[in-house]
């Protein structure tokens, strides 16, 4: 398994000049969990266009995994990956993320708990034609970019490699990792078919 590495440190409230790609993480073990992703992919589509001039790219295909970590006994997870472009800075993507996890629903009572959805940020950079622009965020305990677990998951990796293998070369198959759809958010409105 290969990963790049960022190369340009910045805070949190760092700005761009220019759009750059941001990859986020989705998650869901509650309710109608491929509602809720889809969900989320739409609605990260219409906020970061209208607040941050920003469009959403890519999604991965939907992978289903088990927990990991958290209390024993909670359901399987669906998983995917987004790619968008804005310039936004990564705080105000950070506070874009929480507010649709909060209105999906989420409470955050426990530590790696069940929820309907959970949207991390993964990584930000200004995409595959300017390979030494990647950068990290180092903003504790608030952010931290790339996501400082993201290499150990495979649940994050699998669907990180379908919407960026320019970053993560990943050796197929994954233990414990599932693809249950491709083509999952062809239909949702103002996410662009893979």
């Amino acid at each position: 398994m290969t990963f790049r590495v960022p190369t340009r440190i910045v805070s949190g409230q760092a700005t761009f000049e220019r759009p750059m790609r941001v990859l986020v993480a989705m998650g869901s073990n509650l309710g109608n969990r491929e509602a809720s992703l889809a969900g989320a992919v739409r609605r990260m589509g219409e906020v970061f266009g209208a607040e941050f001039g920003g469009a959403l790219k890519e999604v991965s295909g939907l992978y289903e995994t088990d927990p990991v970590g958290g209390p024993m006994g909670q359901g399987r997870y669906l998983n995917a990956v987004a790619s968008l472009r804005c310039s936004a800075s990564p705080l105000e993507i950070l506070s874009v993320l929480q507010r649709l996890e909060n209105e999906a629903g989420r409470v955050r009572a426990e530590r790696w708990g069940p929820r309907p959805l959970d949207l991390d940020l993964l990584w930000i950079d200004a995409g595959p034609q300017e390979p030494d622009s990647a950068i990290t965020v180092q903003d504790p305990p608030l952010l931290e970019v790339p996501h400082p677990r993201m290499w150990e998951r495979s649940f994050v990796l699998l669907p990180l490699a379908d919407v960026a293998p320019d970053l993560v070369d990943i050796p197929q198959p994954a233990l414990g990792v599932e693809l249950v759809a491709e083509h999952w958010v062809s239909s949702v409105r103002g996410a662009e078919p893979r």
